[in-house]
């Protein structure tokens, strides 16, 4: 029971790291995105340069990848493979609460999101040349606290997932508890 419990602390504590870290790498792409002043126009066509948040953001994109797929295989383990082997099925099967459903599908909603915002406002932080630009030749650059907004979306999208992992593994824990009825002695 102490290695389970040394498992669970280690796959947490792994989950929350990388999360932390989607979220730094966020940050950072924040401060290293395009300026106004780096955009060249040349009459009514632009140029941008590739700015250092380009790789940031894909490494905080597969930061985000990695932490919600592991915080929800970690749900998956611990709602249908942690429960007790010796009980009968019938009293051993893990509820999902309405609560529990409700978070992890905030928690999907929040990813997507999440996902789509660092992904365009990576796809505008490659080099945007005369002409071409990011979209219909036009040259855009990412808006202030996109890249913050996303690194704050991470961490929800990720802590809603384990919140509704503890919620629904102590749905879980109750089933497990049988109720001893003593007989009446006459």
């Amino acid at each position: 029971m102490e290695r389970n419990k040394l498992d669970i602390a280690l796959i947490l504590t792994l989950v929350i790291l990388i999360a932390l870290l989607s979220c730094a790498l966020c940050i950072a792409a924040e401060f290293k995105k395009s300026k106004k002043k780096e955009i060249k126009l040349d009459g009514k066509f632009c140029y941008i340069p590739k700015s250092e948040s380009y790789g940031l953001g894909i490494a905080a994109l597969v930061c985000l990848f990695a932490a919600q797929i592991m915080s929800n295989l970690f749900v998956s383990r611990k709602l249908w493979f942690g429960r007790n082997r010796s009980c009968s099925s019938s009293n051993c099967e893990p509820r999902f609460s309405g609560i529990s459903i409700l978070l992890l599908s905030v928690s999907w909603i929040s990813f997507v999101i999440c996902a789509i915002l660092v992904s365009a406002a990576t796809s505008m932080s490659q080099s945007q040349a005369f002409g071409e630009g990011w979209l219909d030749g036009e040259c855009y650059i990412v808006k202030d606290g996109v890249y913050i907004g996303s690194g704050i979306l991470a961490l929800f999208a990720v802590g809603t997932t384990l919140l509704s992992s503890i919620i629904a593994s102590k749905n879980t824990q109750v089933d497990h508890v049988t109720p001893k009825i003593h007989a009446q002695v006459e």
